[in-house]
């Protein structure tokens, strides 16, 4: 069974998501069944088509899934946040673009370990926030304070070494939307990368009808610190 997982060229930990996925599809159905057999069935194909993409090209499956996030997934987390709503648990991460320098705002999972924030980044150090932390590790985060969100400086760091799937297994911990998003984490992801952002400093939202478009204050220039050897930035 070694030999063909390795063959299969899957990352570690995707069979176990994906067993999880197909359990949630089917024994939801097997609570309700007067809800059909379409979705848990299309969910299935889906699953195993993304695994057999896994094991092919991880390249392509990257492209794919990224385009799904940039215009399908992430804006209907974004109009979510803008009328107050997070039913997933996520947060905004803004990281300064490596090229443009303009204010990117991506909807990630997190775990919460006293002033560090977690994040599994399923793209590895091919996630654009990823390479974008590689040019400029200081970050802000759009997180839950009390009844508000908040803005939230920290500075991010990758850590190539750290163990994604212990980590991911830490910060779950009998959380249920974490967990689904770890589920999600492992579905779409190809290379898992642990990225932890030290909390600095707390920024008041600027007024805005829209709390995931707040204007971004300018950052002070400060050193770079190297990257961590294995992430290309």
């Amino acid at each position: 069974m070694t030999s063909s997982y390795k063959r299969m060229n899957l990352p570690r930990g995707y069979l176990t998501g994906t067993a999880i996925a197909l359990a949630v599809a089917w024994v939801s159905y097997t609570l309700s069944p007067g809800s059909g057999l379409v979705a848990p069935s299309a969910q299935t194909v889906i699953y195993l088509g993304l695994a057999v993409l896994t094991a092919r090209s991880r390249r392509l499956k990257i492209l794919l899934v990224r385009e799904a996030q940039r215009w399908v997934i992430n804006p209907v987390v974004r109009s979510l946040f803008a009328v107050g709503l997070n039913p997933l648990g996520l947060v905004i991460l803004e990281t300064r673009g490596r090229v443009s320098g303009r204010p990117r705002r991506t909807p990630v999972g997190i775990g919460r370990m006293g002033d560090s924030l977690w994040i599994i980044a399923e793209h590895g150090a091919n996630a654009n926030y990823v390479r974008n932390i590689g040019h400029d590790p200081w970050v802000r985060v759009r997180i839950r304070q009390g009844l508000r969100y908040r803005w939230v400086t920290g500075v991010a760091t990758v850590l190539p070494d750290d163990d994604p799937l212990a980590r991911q297994r830490r910060i779950v911990r009998w959380h249920p939307l974490r967990a689904f998003n770890a589920m999600n984490v492992r579905l779409l992801g190809a290379d898992l990368l642990t990225v932890r952002i030290d909390l600095a400093e707390s920024t008041p939202a600027p007024a805005s009808t829209d709390p995931t478009r707040a204007a971004t204050p300018d950052i002070q220039a400060r050193p770079v610190p190297p990257l961590p050897a294995g992430v290309v930035g």
